[in-house]
Formats: structure tokens, C-alpha cells, sequence
């Protein structure tokens, strides 16, 4: 009998997990902890003076993250490593839990590179990059004339 944890499939639908709920439960290794690797949805929004990122990142803190520029592409990267361990007198375990994403993000030119800045709060994490003086269009809209 294996032990492995249901997973949903082409084979094997979501809809077939409460079914087997009991059985996954019982042997269930990882004391209700998913271990699946994912990487946070980003919520992308454009302001006059500013575009705004933000990524729902709950359970870090911001030493987790590395926000980085290197040219045109704008990385975001978070590590995270937790060990938990506890004793009985006839029973040891130990526990590790390990995880990690990273997001890319082209910039569009009009971004001022330098003024880039990243805040971590309530677990989320909100970055605002201002907008060169330039590429602000103080909601003026050039008529192109069609000839």
C-alpha cells in the first residue's frame, strides 16, 4: 500500500479528493502541510505618476526576499527554510520545510530605475516604480490626426 499523497490528475479528477479524504489523512506524512511548489500571483496596475506590483507572499518576513534590476528586467526572488523538531522519550522527528520562488518582469522604458522602491506588510509585498518625468502623460491624450 503506498503512502503517498493524492494528487488530482487527468486520471484521477479534484472532485474524487473528498472520497478520499479519510484514507489521505491517515497517512498523511506531512502533519496537513502541502508541499507544493508555487509562485505567487502578481496584481500588476498602472498610475499616473507610477506602475504597482503586488504579490500575496503571507509567512515571510522581508529578509526572505531579494528584489533586484539588472537592466531591463526587474527579478523578484524569496527563499524560506523552516526546521521543526520534536522529541518523545521512544519518538524522534524532525521536519524540514523548504521553499522558494523567483519572478521576472520586463520594464517598460519609462520607468525610473533608481526610484524603484519595495514594502513588506501584512504579507504582502507592494514594490512602486515611479515613473520618469517624461513618460507621465498627466491625463493628456494626443489626438493622432488620421490623413
Amino acid at each position: 500500500m503506498s503512502t503517498g499523497v493524492l494528487k488530482a490528475s487527468p486520471l484521477l479528477p479534484a472532485f474524487f479528493d473528498d472520497m478520499f479524504k479519510p484514507w489521505k489523512d491517515l497517512f498523511d506524512m506531512n502533519s496537513g502541510r502541502t508541499w507544493t511548489a508555487t509562485v505567487p500571483a502578481v496584481n500588476i496596475s498602472e498610475e499616473k505618476d507610477a506602475y504597482k506590483l503586488s504579490l500575496a507572499v503571507p509567512g515571510m518576513t522581508k529578509a526572505d526576499f531579494n528584489v533586484d534590476v539588472d537592466g531591463d528586467t526587474l527579478t523578484i526572488s524569496a527563499e524560506k527554510e523552516e526546521k521543526k523538531e520534536s522529541k518523545d522519550e521512544k519518538i524522534s522527528r524532525q521536519e524540514y520545510n523548504y521553499s522558494s520562488f523567483s519572478r521576472s518582469f520586463r520594464l517598460p522604458e519609462g520607468v525610473k530605475r533608481d526610484g524603484i522602491s519595495a514594502v513588506y506588510q501584512d504579507g504582502v509585498l507592494k514594490l512602486t516604480l515611479p515613473k520618469k518625468e517624461e513618460s507621465k502623460t498627466n491625463g493628456q491624450v494626443k489626438k493622432i490626426e488620421i490623413s
